[in-house]
């Protein structure tokens, strides 16, 4: 299968910044582990902190032929309707990923817009999140 995998605002910084809510691993460290386990799979990975770029990915996946998206798109996840409206304006079903369990956490972070846009929801297990939402799209 061809996934993409979408990262948004400030997840460049994961392994910098609060450790011990994202872990000490920096996105390329996880993106490596990404593509040794799903070694049989096209996975490609995109990083941006602007919202416009994010939905502009998006809109290129379904050309692309891209399977799947997997997408954590960071704070964008609360109140981005530019990047939900991407992924609904795309035949390319996507998954919502988080690093942490973000319904542990602050009440802003509950609330996705994305959601309701997306097949499913995985969050709370690191870097593995982003493994399981690719792997949903085998079942």
């Amino acid at each position: 299968m061809k996934f993409l995998f979408i990262n948004g605002v400030n997840l460049n910084m994961t392994g910098i910044r609060e450790k011990g809510v994202y872990g000490s691993q920096t996105l390329d460290e996880i993106n490596a582990e990404i593509s040794a386990r799903l070694k049989g799979d096209t996975c490609e990975f995109f990083q941006s902190n602007i919202e416009g770029e994010i939905c502009t990915r998006i809109h290129g996946s379904e050309s692309e032929g891209f399977d799947g998206i997997i997408i954590n798109a960071g704070a964008f996840t609360h109140y981005s309707y530019a990047i939900r409206d991407a992924i609904a304006s795309v035949n390319v079903p996507a998954v919502e990923v988080h690093l942490s369990n973000v319904h542990a956490r602050e009440e802003f972070r509950r609330k996705s817009v994305l959601s309701e846009v997306c097949r499913g929801v995985i969050c709370g297990f690191g870097k593995n999140s982003y493994i399981l939402g690719a792997e949903s799209f085998k079942l």
